[in-house]
């Protein structure tokens, strides 16, 4: 089974590759016979009395629905992403920011005691403070060695109580700070919370349309799919984007393209970063990494924080966000393709690079 798998998707990249690989290749479109919804055609007149059944939606109709959901699902999974990522980085920054409070408390019970043994040291000395007991001395030598120790005596103290002070402004700033993040960490749950819903309504929404078609309606279903991504590569490589695109990708460009080609045919996951399985960013993420770059986790964050390059200066390796909110990511492979995790029911795959609306192109080495 895993052999028949593993055969099946190397088929995959090959043959997706050659079809990619000539810039202005026009893609046919499925025959009349498959593109037709035979299956989802008007029915036959009811009979007297019986009420009509509502028309049913044609494929086409279903599609744009379908990638609507996901698109939804895509985002909300992007905002997943970000709210479990900064939750992380909260917990995190609370940790220690709890480990220097407890620094600090002990700090200034260290520091309270060493003042306590200053003020029962003069206690003993008869309650007199220093520079009185000098006054009283009657040995010239004690009264200027006592002078030299008085100095030295007041320098300390005002250390010890400056240092004293800057522990107790800095205890208060870590305990604000702290709360602060914590009022964070809850905002940020809740987003996360929200998000999940999101993503899982309108994945169910999506799974109980494509639950209620034929199989025969389900292949032609993803005829279209393919049809439309076709047509929108098609029109992409017409536009001599690719002329000046010839770059080479570097070392650690390499390095990442390995990494995510290896995972093709494994199944996208809403959150995921492997190894079984990935989302969009997920699977770019973990390939820069893998290269020795650490990037962004969500594609949102990857499209804001990476150095942006000129689509006509992309090389392999370049990250290619998608969509007016940046919410898909694909690795660039060179020759019009990429590589990435589309959505949810279907595995890592390659595509076209121009089969989605793109944003715009970032290079995690540049």
């Amino acid at each position: 089974m895993n052999r028949r798998r593993c055969a099946a998707a190397a088929i995959t990249v090959v043959c997706a590759v050659t079809l990619l690989a000539v810039p202005g290749t026009a893609f046919a479109a499925p025959t009349a016979s498959a593109a037709a919804p035979s299956a989802l055609s008007a029915p036959s007149a009811p009979e007297p009395g019986t009420p009509p059944n509502p028309p049913k939606k044609s494929l086409e109709t279903i599609r744009l629905e379908l990638e609507g959901l996901y698109a939804r699902a895509t985002s909300a999974t992007d905002a997943y992403n970000l709210a479990e990522e900064q939750t992380k980085k909260q917990s995190a920054e609370i940790v220690r920011l709890a480990q220097a409070i407890v620094k600090g408390q002990d700090r200034i019970a260290d520091l309270k005691a060493r003042a306590g043994a200053t003020a029962r040291a003069q206690y003993r000395g008869g309650g007199l403070p220093p520079e009185a007991q000098l006054v009283l001395t009657d040995d010239p030598q004690l009264f200027l060695d006592g002078i030299g120790r008085f100095r030295q005596g007041q320098k300390a103290t005002r250390d010890l109580m400056a240092e004293l002070s800057r522990t107790q402004d800095d205890l208060e700033a870590y305990s604000q700070e702290a709360s602060a993040q914590w009022t964070k960490l809850e905002a940020n749950r809740v987003k996360q919370e929200k998000a999940r819903k999101e993503i899982n309504d309108q994945i169910a929404a999506a799974e109980k349309i494509e639950a209620q078609l034929e199989k025969a309606e389900r292949e032609r279903l993803l005829k279209l799919e393919q049809q439309a991504a076709y047509q929108a590569q098609s029109s992409w490589l017409a536009s001599g984007v690719l002329k000046a695109a010839k770059g080479k990708a570097s070392a650690k460009g390499r390095a990442a393209i390995a990494f995510a080609t290896a995972q093709i045919g494994k199944p996208y996951g809403w959150g995921d970063e492997g190894p079984d399985s990935y989302d969009c960013s997920g699977l770019t993420s973990q390939a820069w990494t893998a290269a020795g770059r650490t990037i962004p986790r969500t594609s949102q964050e990857q499209w804001r924080l990476l150095p942006r390059v000129d689509i006509r200066n992309m090389r392999p390796g370049d990250l290619i966000i998608y969509h007016s909110d940046a919410s898909h990511v694909g690795m660039y492979l060179g020759d019009g393709a990429i590589v990435h995790a589309p959505r949810p029911g279907r595995n890592v795959t390659i595509a076209g690079a121009g089969s989605m609306k793109i944003l715009g192109v970032v290079r995690p080495d540049k």
